[in-house]
């Protein structure tokens, strides 16, 4: 008798696990330690030299302290901050990559049309995602098969002739 009640209560356990969706991603912090994606470094507060005069908030507008953040992180990161102007023409560097890259034509609808199409990719391959007993990252096993391995496409680029970098060896 006890082998029918542990089997409804597995199979309950199972349902109740199968209820939650949270996506492909189940993101939790792996400890209790600070992000260090979190700090921020900002240009020092300044002192206004008239309270009684200050600016009216404006939800969504420029920050007085750092005005441009986007402009200096791509700065920092060794860009230029005028590729952040969406009116700044293409920069010759990058004619050839957006010639070649966009030779077939560009449909209009191109990011509504791939978010479609992976939707429906997703829906097909959660079938048995949604069944949790434990947090696990679905995304790595749903896009497996989509993924490339560095060590096969860079020995394939040695082989066409092409130099690469060195890399670890695949064992470590």
């Amino acid at each position: 008798m006890r082998l029918p009640r542990s089997i409804i209560a597995l199979t309950l356990a199972f349902a109740a696990a199968g209820c939650s969706d949270i996506g492909l991603r189940h993101l939790q912090a792996p400890g209790a330690g600070p992000d260090e994606f979190s700090v921020l470094p900002v240009k020092p507060l300044t002192e206004p030299k008239d309270y009684a005069f200050l600016p009216a908030p404006t939800p969504g507008g420029e920050n007085l302290t750092d005005p441009t953040p986007k402009a200096d992180a791509v700065v920092a990161l060794g860009g230029n901050a005028a590729s952040l102007n969406p009116n700044t023409a293409i920069p010759s560097a990058d004619a050839a990559l957006v010639t070649a890259s966009s030779r077939y034509g560009v449909p209009a609808n191109t990011r509504q049309e791939i978010e479609a199409q992976d939707a429906e990719f997703r829906r097909k391959q959660a079938r048995l995602t949604r069944l949790r007993l434990f947090n696990v990252d679905r995304y790595s096993q749903v896009y497996r098969r989509e993924t490339l391995n560095p060590d096969i496409q860079n020995e394939a680029a040695r082989q066409a002739g092409i130099e690469t970098p060195s890399s670890p060896p695949v064992d470590e």
